[in-house]
Parts: C-alpha cells; structure tokens; sequence
C-alpha cells in the first residue's frame, strides 16, 4: 500500500467486517481477507476493484493478471475468474473496495463526452491500469460518506459520477463506453451470458444464443473468445463447476448429488472436470478449502 492510500485504509477498516461488507452507498462493496493458500473460483461481476492493501492474482482462460494498491481492475461483464490473495501477510489484511458499474449512468455520461471511435477498442473484457491522483481523490471522498451516512442520498450519486466521469477519461474508457453501448460485440455477448447464467442445468444450444444475442454461430463464438477468453460450452462449464463446489462447500451434498444439481448426466465426467480445474477431486478438494478458510495463512 502507498501512503497516499492510508486514508482509504483506515475508513475501510473501520466500518468492514472480515469477509464481504455491502455498505449503504449503492453498488459499493468493501472485503477484507488474508492470503489464500489456494486458488479460489469466483464470479467477477461488471465492477471496479480498488486494491488498498495487499495484492491479487486473477486467471481467465489463459490470460494472468495481477493488480495491487497502485492499479485499478475493470471487469465488463460477469466472467468466472481463479483468483489468488497474496502479500497480505505481516499481520495485514486483504483489503479492496469495489463498485458496480451501472450501465445507464455511463450511457449518460459518455453521451455528454466526445465521441470515440469504438473500433478501436479490442481485447478481453477485463482489464488492469495505474491508479492515477484524480480517481484516488474521488475515492477517498466516496468512503468518506461512510463517516456521515446522512450525506450519502445527496453526495454519493454525484461523487460516483465523478468518478465513473474520471474511467471514461482513462486508459480503458472504451471498454466503458461499450458496456452502456447497446447493439455493440460486448452487448450482445452480455446478453449471451445472461441466457447461460439463466438456463444452467440445460444443454448448452448455439441457436439459442445466437437468438439471445443477435449473432450469427461464427461472430458469436468469435467475439465470445476474445472478450471473455472462453467459448460458450467452457464459459457455462466454469460456472456449473463453481456452482458445484459452492454447494459441497456448504455441505449436505455428495459430489453425484452436486453434479446432477447443476446440469451434469454424469457424474464421473464432473469428476474428471473438477479435479481438471481445481487440481483435486471433489471430496478433497473441498476440505482443503475448508481447512484454507479456517486457518488462513499468514506470510
């Protein structure tokens, strides 16, 4: 953590508990956590992650990134990462904020901004740039608002404003403007996703997506690739797989159980493909993420 971000620290650790903490300025999330010894599945929504302690490691597909304190992450659209929490240790914790993006207000803000040409805007859905001064001032006011929750009906709306203002300013305000863009590659791919996440226990229908989203089988798949990093069939197998280990997790489920529960005939097949994802079997596999979350590690 750089120093000019120990304001954001302290407002944070005051009002967070360990875990995710929803706070009452809208769309804004805080999480506090410690390293993770492992690799763990999560579902990154459309959001802005501001890293104010430690660091973190997200796979997509084949692509690595890693982001800490002096970078900010986006996230487009809804995509299942393998993420990592490192360097928290020395008896630190974990800590970032996040906010949703909402579409309609970047819609807004873009629209009194000028134009770009949105065809030049190329590569996956997430991406990792410098925190610059103005985003991290915008910031340090809007958990401000935490201090004084009488003031946050008024002022949040304006400060996030300000803020998404400062995005669509930045190095990936193209990847901004396309989420508020209707009728874009990245649109249509949302509402691809939206059919995936909505029908997940039944088989995976191209025809069905191509109707959802307006594209022909060749432009689906060929936009689906390059702004999640997985086809259709890997995209709805990533979340059937978290599905699955969120319901071992929580217990009362045998792994055949968990397999027919989120849409697979087979459960040696779900077998093979979890331990292909998660590096154990299923039985395993779990225990050493409740072990992890039990007794979380401290460098």
């Amino acid at each position: 953590m750089t120093d000019d971000l120990a304001p954001h620290l302290d407002i944070v650790l005051r009002h967070a508990a360990t875990g995710l903490t929803d706070t009452p300025i809208p769309r804004l999330d805080m999480f506090v956590g410690q390293d993770s010894p492992v690799n763990v599945p999560c579902l990154y929504r459309s959001m802005i992650c501001f890293i104010l302690q430690g660091s973190k490691r997200v796979a997509i597909g084949d692509t690595l990134l890693s982001y800490d304190s002096a970078q900010y992450f986006i996230s487009a659209l809804d995509l299942p990462l393998i993420g990592q929490i490192l360097d928290a240790g020395k008896g630190r914790s974990y800590v970032a904020v996040s906010l949703v993006l909402e579409p309609a207000l970047l819609a807004e803000l873009a629209a009194t901004m000028p134009p770009i040409r949105e065809s030049d805007q190329k590569g996956m859905g997430v991406a990792v740039n410098p925190m610059i001064a103005p985003l991290r001032d915008t910031l340090l006011r809007l958990l401000s608002l935490l201090d004084n929750p009488a003031d946050i009906p008024i002022l949040s709306p304006m400060i996030e404003r300000e803020l998404l203002y400062r995005l669509l300013q930045g190095p990936q305000g193209r990847l901004l403007r396309q989420i508020a863009r209707p009728e874009g590659a990245l649109d249509r791919v949302r509402r691809a996703i939206a059919w995936i996440r909505d029908h997940p226990d039944q088989h995976l229908r191209i025809e069905a997506l191509c109707d959802a989203s307006g594209m022909s089988r060749a432009s689906l798949h060929r936009h689906f690739l390059a702004i999640t990093g997985f086809s259709p069939l890997q995209y709805q197998k990533q979340l059937r797989l978290q599905e699955a280990r969120q319901l071992l997790l929580a217990g009362g489920h045998s792994a055949s159980d968990a397999a027919f529960a989120v849409g697979y005939e087979s459960a040696s097949q779900f077998s093979r493909e979890y331990l292909r994802q998660f590096g154990a079997p299923p039985a395993r596999h779990v225990k050493e993420m409740r072990q992890a979350i039990k007794h979380p590690t401290m460098a």
